[in-house]
């Protein structure tokens, strides 16, 4: 097994495998097209298929064939082993030598703080953020942002959003720019709402919030009559609705980590309709 470890962990050296790996973290558990990862990261085809051998030859990842394309999905359980075996032999199975590994977010009584990512911020991530803020008020402070914010959001959401009872005032499109740095908001929980921002490289968060992608389809992107158009937004919205409630009602000991992170990814695995 130690052997095993190093040889990921050799793997996972190189800078442009390292960001292949965790692009493939951020999506998990989907599994991501050759073609989508090769586009994200800037990479040539051939020069693609070099580190997903070398991540696959170590056991960090797995292929899957859907028809005529090549999928990879991260084998989590070989992640697990690389934090199983540092923390072993660095923390010597002693929480308290590695406080990060064993903390205790999950049992802090306050308000937790949520961010749902897109590119734009005008859509998707501003309906979650709008959900869950009215959903459960006295349980999360709640925020959305976009890493190429649009400026202002989309009105088919802002239209949606009271329609459906919600207080569209004060909405905006934000960046994620304001949320970092040495006096932004120390999040608990990172969602990323479309695969443009899940595949971006995103500056690291401090502490060790819980991330999940919820990818649904972009509403704005559909085009055709203006009633069309409409429905695409309440589409998206009761799609995201249906995830929230499904956060909502995580029913595991609220200390277990494991168990949230688990439930939070088989939410992201729902189909768009569930």
């Amino acid at each position: 097994m130690e052997k095993a470890i190093l040889n990921r962990l050799t793997a996972l050296g190189h800078p442009k495998r390292m960001a292949l790996f965790r692009l493939l973290m951020r999506r998990y558990p989907q599994a991501v097209p050759a073609g989508e990862l090769a586009q994200a990261l800037e990479l040539k085809a051939s020069t693609l298929s070099v580190y997903l051998s070398a991540l696959a030859g170590v056991g960090l990842i797995e292929q899957r064939r859907h028809a005529t394309s090549l999928h990879y999905q991260v084998r989590l359980e070989a992640a697990r082993e690389i934090i199983d075996y540092l923390f072993l032999d660095c923390c010597r199975g002693r929480p308290q030598l590695c406080p990060s590994l064993g903390g205790d977010m999950m049992n802090e009584a306050r308000k937790q703080n949520v961010i749902f990512i897109c590119t734009g911020n005008s859509a998707r991530s501003i309906l979650a953020e709008v959900i869950l803020r009215d959903a459960a008020p006295e349980r999360f402070n709640t925020f959305s942002a976009g890493t190429r914010p649009a400026g202002l959001p989309h009105p088919l959401a802002l239209e949606v959003l009271a329609e459906k009872g919600h207080d569209i005032s004060g909405l905006r499109s934000k960046s994620l720019d304001e949320f970092q740095g040495a006096d932004g908001v120390a999040m608990d929980f990172i969602f990323t709402v479309c695969d443009s921002a899940a595949n971006e490289e995103c500056p690291l968060w401090p502490g060790q919030p819980i991330s999940g992608h919820w990818g649904i389809p972009d509403p704005a992107a559909v085009t055709g009559t203006q009633a069309e158009r409409k429905r695409a937004f309440i589409d998206a919205y009761q799609q995201m609705q249906a995830r929230i409630k499904a956060f909502l009602a995580f029913d595991a000991p609220e200390d277990d980590k494991a168990a949230l992170q688990r439930h939070i990814d088989e939410i992201g695995a729902l189909a768009p309709n569930q």
